[in-house]
């Protein structure tokens, strides 16, 4: 019988075979945030969005650490402060006030131009010279999003945009050093999920409990909402990111990020909202922008990743 740490023998899979299923795991997490909106709208109590954020990213962050044990180690201290805080900590607070000066889909279609930030911090930081078709899905998949989820009555306002391109910026970054510097040796995505969402939930917390204080009530409802965006939408989610942004090329995985509001949209529809004929245009071109770009980026020479995050965890090596 297969174990977790050894694999039955059988036919080996081939580098793109390998890759669709890096994809296909990656995109669980943008998939699952998605769902946020909903859970914070529908199960948690109103008025506490950085409670809310604070709630995903600490827990999650402390149970990565118990189960994995491992600190960090020499500059990775300030890596993964940095890493937290651009992924996390800045990440939540711009989002929220995006959200709250913001129409959804304005906020919305904001995040969707991080493929192109991302484009364009790969070619100053890792030296990557995206092609013109990258930059066109890129614009397309914006422009899809934009026409799903931008309503007649979108209204604009500085600070909301201001903050939106701030937390779309700060996650672009992040995603870009996060591939820059990789992980240390023997260090699995688990582990640096765990150290990211601890950083990046103390960082929330005195700001969460300064503004947004605890909420009087806490349902059981609310208590479900909060275990569901810290397990799936926190360290579940990250863990699959961070394996993903580590074994796909930069054009691969920024795209993915379209899910989100993708997944939102099917969400809001299975609670009675419908779809336009011009929405659903600006669905199906968003779909096509996301699944282009993983055909036109290329397959990383070298050794075929293997395994996923429980194998990475159980490869660990342990560092005290």
């Amino acid at each position: 019988m297969e174990t977790l740490t050894e694999r039955s023998p059988g036919p080996p899979r081939t580098a793109s075979a390998q890759r669709m299923a890096t994809v296909a795991l990656t995109a669980l997490a943008p998939a699952a945030w998605g769902t946020t909106y909903a859970v914070t709208t529908e199960l948690l109590p109103p008025g506490h969005p950085l409670f809310a954020g604070l709630m995903r990213a600490l827990p999650a962050g402390l149970v990565g650490l118990a189960l994995t044990r491992v600190l960090p180690r020499g500059d990775w201290w300030w890596k993964a402060v940095v890493l937290g805080v651009l992924n996390i900590g800045a990440l939540f607070p711009l989002l929220f006030l995006a959200a709250e000066r913001l129409p959804g889909g304005v906020a919305a279609t904001l995040g969707a131009t991080q493929p192109l930030l991302v484009a364009g911090l790969a070619i100053a930081v890792l030296h990557d010279r995206p092609t013109a078709w990258r930059w066109t899905w890129g614009v397309l998949g914006a422009l899809g999003v934009g026409l799903v989820v931008l309503g007649p009555q979108a209204r604009l306002d500085a600070v909301g945009i201001l903050a939106g391109l701030g937390g779309t910026a700060a996650m672009a970054a992040g995603v870009v050093l996060t591939k820059r510097w990789g992980r240390p040796a023997g260090v699995g995505a688990l582990t640096l999920a765990g150290w990211q969402l601890t950083a990046g939930g103390l960082l929330l917390l005195p700001l969460a409990l300064a503004i947004d204080g605890v909420p009087q009530r806490i349902d059981a409802a609310a208590a479900g909402g909060y275990l569901w965006l810290g397990s799936m939408g926190g360290l579940i989610a990250y863990t699959l990111w961070f394996r993903g942004i580590g074994r796909l090329p930069v054009g691969a995985s920024a795209p993915l990020v379209l899910l989100s509001p993708l997944v939102a949209t099917v969400v809001g529809i299975g609670l009675g909202e419908s779809l336009s004929l011009l929405q659903s245009l600006g669905f199906v071109v968003a779909l096509t922008a996301l699944l282009a770009a993983q055909f036109n980026s290329p397959i990383p020479r070298g050794r075929v990743a293997r395994g996923g995050p429980v194998g990475d965890h159980l490869r660990e090596e342990r560092i005290r």
